[in-house]
């Protein structure tokens, strides 16, 4: 037994539909936040993962606080609506908890194509959620058009009013097209700009080799390995130009694209975990938020 968890013995029996057979990216990153939603298979491969990358973990909840301050500064803004896809397991701080700080009235469709991450925000919303607020669904990024019918059709998004769009950590999960194998990640992100009612927002984090320190170069060259090698996808890392460039016409609200401790730091909770690094390129994250004009 180590991380304070005893293994397979002790794991839950797994939600209908689970692969097993490798290490799920979702349920290795609820491993790093010290999550319970994990078997394993995860946690094996997740201290692999930080023996040879150990700032990864500090990296992981960096990235969630990116996303806590995210949804504060974005509920300031006046946002009341979030489509959350690629959420993951919804640990402590998931975006309709962290939004409910702020405003009583704010709504949240979760989006993943992981089970164990549909189940336990289903177990999440059914305690401390409401049916007219908060919903989760099992969709794929890959498909924008369907998606979005899917989030409109829990009837808790009103596609004319603005909808903050979460894109975090997830696009350098690489899911090439089953047809083409490709990676379209950058035409879908397109399609969901197109798809935003004018004023919407789009968050976006994105693990990146571009501007991080030297010796962070060869430890992304090893996780990148491992990922590919073992867990259920690969991944991809892009530059800081090819991540802004998800952005397309919308304009990025300030600080611009940063790293992420670098992002409204003022945002972070007074209980927040505090993660210091020497330099914030060592969090090895872009993270940026941009408007939709038109509103």
């Amino acid at each position: 037994m180590t991380d304070g968890k005893p293994d397979a013995l002790s794991d839950p029996i797994p939600p209908q539909g689970i692969d097993l057979d490798r290490p799920s990216v979702a349920r290795v990153y609820d491993f790093y936040l010290g999550g319970t939603a994990n078997w394993a298979i995860d946690r094996e491969f997740g201290r692999r993962v930080l023996a040879e990358v150990p700032m990864l973990r500090d990296i992981a909840v960096a990235n969630r606080l990116y996303l806590n301050r995210l949804v504060r500064h974005l509920t300031r803004l006046g946002v009341r609506q979030f489509l959350d896809i690629g959420a993951g397991v919804p640990t402590a701080g998931a975006t309709h908890q962290v939004a409910a700080e702020i405003v009583p009235d704010a709504r949240v469709v979760y989006v993943d194509n992981e089970p164990v991450a549909v189940a336990h925000a289903e177990v999440l919303l059914d305690e401390e959620g409401s049916a007219d607020q908060h919903a989760v669904i099992y969709g794929d990024l890959r498909n924008p058009d369907e998606l979005w019918r899917e989030a409109l059709a829990t009837g808790i998004l009103d596609p004319d009013e603005p909808v903050a769009l979460l894109l975090i950590a997830v696009l350098h999960v690489f899911q090439p097209d089953p047809a083409t194998g490709e990676d379209i990640g950058a035409q879908c992100v397109d399609r969901y700009r197109e798809l935003l009612p004018p004023g919407s927002f789009l968050g976006i984090s994105h693990i990146t080799d571009d501007g991080v320190p030297p010796e962070m170069e060869t430890k992304l060259v090893e996780l990148k390995a491992l990922y590919d090698r073992s867990s259920s996808s690969n991944v991809i890392w892009r530059s800081r130009a090819e991540i802004s460039a998800l952005m397309g016409e919308f304009e990025l609200v300030e600080p611009g694209m940063v790293w992420t401790p670098q992002w409204h730091p003022e945002e972070t909770g007074p209980t927040a975990q505090q993660i210091r690094f020497n330099q914030p390129n060592e969090a090895v994250v872009w993270a940026g938020l941009g408007r939709k004009p038109g509103r």
